[in-house]
């Protein structure tokens, strides 16, 4: 071996090893954030930053189906409220489900099962990712707008059922008093440990196949990636978050009903995926914290203010208008959404103050 290919090889290696110090003490500085948000921040802020958390799951697992692989599904608002039901069903105990369901008891053996937090969480997840096991095989004999519409009526499907099974979900009533487990810790660790994973399987081989499902799959199955497998793996695991994430949100507003999980939802997703960059991780990450956050600092103009001496009123809903008018634009100048198909690396941040300086002619 020439001297050139070792230092190539011990470059690439220490590279490697420096991007990963990197994102170890990126991870650090988060949690040093968190660990002071948790005991400085008001409690309003503290809420921001939770649901900040669950957006990014729920953006990011969401992306993996529609950006990474192509398949425009409307399904999130089903696996959140599965996830939701599931994980809250689990951690009540059988005193408060007694009180709970007037109308109907509910069935054995759940009414006399209450499990921790944590298993909950995972048994929410697993009972998502099954039931998007099983919609695989009816839901991607179709493609394109024909998938949109057969997830959009699967959501609706899972609507009714919460509305009619009442022994099970406590229909219109839905299910209240339920224990605000969710804090800042659960909520971002839950969130980390999904970029994390998430970021491994795209860049895997099973990511490479995604990919070339989404570009051409007809090419890729004539190479041999079987893409109703792919498919079917990426939908399950893309659910199985968003059952997490379900669980994480019912035991944040301690009160999930029907009613909550409507499309609105998965629309609300849908332009979050879009704005950040259809494909893009970081771009799921950017876009969710912008929105969610920017979405409560907009309340200041449905508020009475002054500016420079002038009186402002306040316009219910005029939030949501200059929301409106921030997407418009943001979609007319940055089509392809803040970040496009790129991600955040370290490299490119070196490449990109390294011509910063070379401009400047430092």
């Amino acid at each position: 071996m020439s001297s050139q290919r070792i230092f190539r090889k011990d470059f690439n290696s220490t590279t490697k090893i420096r991007n990963k110090v990197l994102t170890l003490l990126s991870v650090i500085v988060l949690l040093g954030f968190l660990f002071y948000a948790d005991r400085n921040l008001d409690a309003y802020s503290v809420r921001i930053l939770q649901n900040i958390a669950i957006f990014i799951i729920l953006a990011v697992s969401y992306n993996l189906i529609n950006g990474i692989m192509g398949q425009f599904s409307l399904a999130p608002n089903a696996f959140l409220a599965i996830g939701a039901y599931t994980s809250a069903i689990f951690t009540l105990s059988p005193e408060e489900k007694l009180r709970s369901f007037i109308i109907e008891p509910m069935i054995w053996p759940l009414s006399q099962i209450s499990l921790p937090f944590s298993l909950s969480l995972l048994i929410a997840g697993i009972v998502t990712a099954f039931v998007a096991l099983l919609m695989a095989a009816p839901v991607f004999r179709v493609r394109g707008d024909y998938l949109a519409i057969v997830t959009l009526g699967f959501g609706e499907v899972v609507q009714v059922l919460a509305n009619n099974l009442v022994s099970l979900t406590n229909g219109s009533l839905g299910l209240k008093g339920l224990y605000p487990f969710t804090n800042l810790w659960w909520a971002w660790g839950v969130c980390i440990f999904t970029v994390f994973c998430t970021v491994r399987l795209v860049n895997s081989s099973y990511g490479r196949a995604m990919k070339a499902v989404r570009e051409d799959e007809m090419a890729a199955e004539a190479m041999g990636i079987n893409a109703f497998r792919i498919k079917t793996f990426t939908f399950a695991f893309s659910a199985f978050f968003q059952g997490v994430a379900g669980g994480l949100l019912a035991h944040l507003i301690t009160t999930i009903s029907p009613s909550l999980f409507t499309f609105m939802f998965t629309f609300n997703l849908l332009i979050i995926i879009v704005i950040g960059g259809l494909g893009s991780i970081t771009g799921s990450i950017l876009a969710a914290i912008l929105i969610t956050w920017g979405g409560e600092a907009l309340r200041v103009f449905e508020e009475p203010s002054t500016f420079f001496g002038f009186h402002y009123e306040g316009i219910p809903g005029m939030r949501m208008v200059i929301f409106s008018a921030i997407l418009i634009v943001v979609m007319i100048f940055a089509r392809g959404g803040i970040m496009g198909r790129y991600e955040f690396t370290w490299d490119g941040l070196f490449h990109w103050f390294k011509r910063k300086l070379l401009i400047l002619g430092i």
